[in-house]
């Protein structure tokens, strides 16, 4: 790993919206069922989610949407820009929204991948995330069929 600027963190802005996005298509992280700028519009909306940016020299390198439910926080749409991977953004940005839920009185963190997604799987493990046994359950409320995929 060579060296790179430290990220810098800061709630999402109107401006970093478009970029965000793009960020989030680039890493694979959109889905045709999920409208992004719903998703980061939604966050925006109350004090107990956020998406968070991390920049590095300037550039948005990192992100990472999280939220609580009163309970338990929940992150979403963790990302790193391909060409700032190898800086250690993904430790720092997942940091963050640690400390954004810890600051908020949540203890536990919970996130969800892909079961086949395994490089990512690996990631967490480094950060001390252990696999909880659990299913996860789905329905849409808008009468749609059960997301391609899920059982």
């Amino acid at each position: 790993m060579d060296s790179a600027p430290a990220l810098a963190i800061s709630d999402i802005t109107d401006a970093d919206v478009p970029a965000i996005i793009a960020l989030w298509q680039r890493c694979g992280l959109t889905r045709p069922w999920n409208d992004p700028a719903a998703d980061i519009a939604l966050a925006r909306r109350g004090d107990n989610a956020t998406v968070l940016v991390g920049r590095s020299g300037g550039a948005i390198a990192a992100s990472v949407m999280v939220g609580h439910d009163g309970h338990r926080g929940w992150v979403y749409y963790v990302s790193v820009d391909p060409e700032h991977r190898g800086h250690n953004h993904g430790r720092a940005i997942m940091a963050a929204a640690e400390d954004w839920l810890r600051a908020r009185g949540v203890a536990k963190l919970m996130l969800m991948v892909r079961g086949d997604n395994t490089a990512v799987q690996a990631f967490y493990q480094t950060l001390d995330y252990a696999v909880q046994d659990s299913v996860v359950f789905s329905k849409w409320l808008d009468g749609r069929a059960p997301t391609p995929g899920m059982k």
